[in-house]
């Protein structure tokens, strides 16, 4: 065995298995304690967000959706970007060239079967970029009609009308939320990418990267100052948010 097959087979697993840890160390931050993760403390602000925006759907409507809007445009421009990157490396995996000036165009030495696996991986990170983005339009295009809708018109004065108005605010937040967990979701999949585009210049570039890719998303990622942030929260905030996120993730 070669000494550049030997440390596919070493470093490539590694830095993989370093980014899939992270991740399941965030999930469960962001599940646990949403109160350290920037995730759980947007998802905190969304929820006292809906509720100002629904209080007065005549004066903040026009402010609603065009928040909602921006998150779609966001959204789409991710989408757009990975459907185009996807179509990029299709036509490299089957275009007519052998492995060897693909190795060529890139500087670096691999075979046929090697750049196949290397490119599929990438595909496979833009195509789930792609779909969470998919999903996260569907939800914001969803909350930008249910953000609107007129709570004034259900007070008629019986605890079933003010009942249906509290569960319309709750599942507009749960719609909101949803949206921007998918967004999170597709650009954490943009980032997983690097690792493995930089696989095609061999393993110890890409097991570099994904190194210091988990310690700039843990900048990214973790909160550093809660308490100025959660002043004004309730302890019932911070049990929705939870419930949230373990039904949504």
């Amino acid at each position: 065995m070669e000494k550049k097959e030997l440390l596919d087979y070493v470093l490539v697993p590694l830095g993989i298995l370093v980014m899939v840890a992270y991740h399941l160390w965030l999930l469960r931050q962001i599940i646990r304690r949403p109160a350290t993760t920037v995730i759980g403390i947007n998802a905190v602000n969304r929820r006292l967000w809906v509720r100002a925006m629904m209080e007065d759907t005549g004066k903040n409507g026009i402010l609603a959706v065009q928040t909602l809007r921006n998150n779609i445009m966001a959204s789409t421009v991710l989408a757009s970007t990975a459907i185009m990157l996807s179509s990029i490396i299709a036509v490299l995996m089957s275009s007519g060239g052998g492995g060897g000036q693909r190795a060529a165009a890139f500087n670096c030495e691999s075979n046929n079967l090697g750049f196949s696996i290397k490119f599929f991986s990438i595909l496979m990170c833009f195509l789930g970029a792609f779909l969470l983005n998919v999903q996260s339009i569907r939800y914001y295009s969803h909350a930008s009609m249910l953000i609107n809708v007129p709570s004034s018109s259900w007070n008629a004065g019986n605890k079933i009308e003010d009942f249906k108005d509290s569960v319309t605010a709750e599942y507009v937040w749960r719609t909101v939320n949803r949206g921007s967990y998918f967004w999170s979701l597709g650009l954490h999949a943009f980032y997983f990418s690097f690792p493995l585009f930089l696989w095609i210049f061999g393993a110890i570039p890409m097991f570099i990267s994904c190194v210091v890719l988990v310690f700039l998303l843990y900048f990214l990622d973790v909160a550093a100052d809660v308490g100025a942030v959660f002043s004004s929260v309730t302890p019932q905030d911070h049990y929705s948010v939870a419930q949230d996120q373990v039904s949504t993730l």
